[in-house]
């Protein structure tokens, strides 16, 4: 899955930015990106929303035990990879029926969020069990909110193109030709919210995250890592 946001959606992570410009290397611009992902999955789909927000998906490759799914409604759109095992208990939390899907279920929890907001985008993704990676986009509120499992058991990336644009992918290569240094695996156990500022961990909400700086070796130029001893530990070895 693919998702790419124009800088007037979100202002691109500062620590990616550094990362760009501390070890430069070959861009190429959103359009040229997205165009590979489709040349390169003959079944792909692609949503334009707007002038600045693309959306692709395929289910080709795709793993039995995580699909892909992408779902739209009330003019939230949602990209979302895996599988949830609370999913029953969960759709009945927020009034779904029984045959309710994953994407469904996090449009839902967004909508909850967004319009009573009984608990902190924390809890709200917290509560999700299982594998998963989802990209939400509301075109009302103009807002993009990102989460990945706290196990990354689905992979996810993102980087900036040459034009300034945040993407977000499950598929490292992918975005490596197109974003070069500027270019991280997105944290485990974490969200990405415009409406709330920025990188947020769910699983410990008071912990700051910091970037690390890559070794040259790495695909990336920063590992996103929840503040603690994880983060000492790896600063110490560079």
């Amino acid at each position: 899955m693919l998702g790419v946001f124009s800088s007037s959606i979100v202002s691109p992570p500062e620590e990616l930015v550094a990362a760009g410009n501390r070890t430069p290397s070959p861009k190429t611009k959103a359009a040229a990106l997205v165009d590979r992902f489709l040349e390169s999955n003959s079944s792909a789909v692609s949503i334009h929303i707007g002038d600045d927000v693309q959306l692709v998906y395929t289910h080709h490759h795709q793993s039995p035990l995580k699909p892909r799914s992408f779902g739209v409604k009330d003019e939230i759109f949602c990209l979302f990879e895996g599988a949830l095992d609370n999913l029953g208990s969960l759709n009945q939390q927020y009034g779904l029926g029984k045959s309710g899907n994953e994407v469904i279920l996090v449009i839902e929890a967004y909508k909850a969020l967004r319009d009573r907001a009984p608990y902190p985008p924390s809890h709200v993704v917290g509560h999700l069990v299982g594998s998963f990676a989802f990209v939400v986009f509301d075109k009302s509120t103009s807002t993009l909110f990102v989460a990945a499992d706290q196990f990354g058991k689905v992979p996810l990336y993102w980087g900036i193109t040459a034009d300034g644009c945040v993407a977000f992918a499950d598929d490292a290569d992918l975005l490596k030709g197109a974003c070069g240094k500027s270019l991280a695996s997105f944290p485990e156990g974490c969200f990405y919210s415009t409406a709330v500022g920025g990188l947020r961990s769910y699983e410990n909400p008071k912990n700051k995250i910091t970037a690390v700086p890559a070794t040259e070796e790495e695909i990336w130029g920063a590992k996103f890592m929840v503040e603690g001893s994880a983060v000492f530990a790896a600063a110490a070895t560079k």
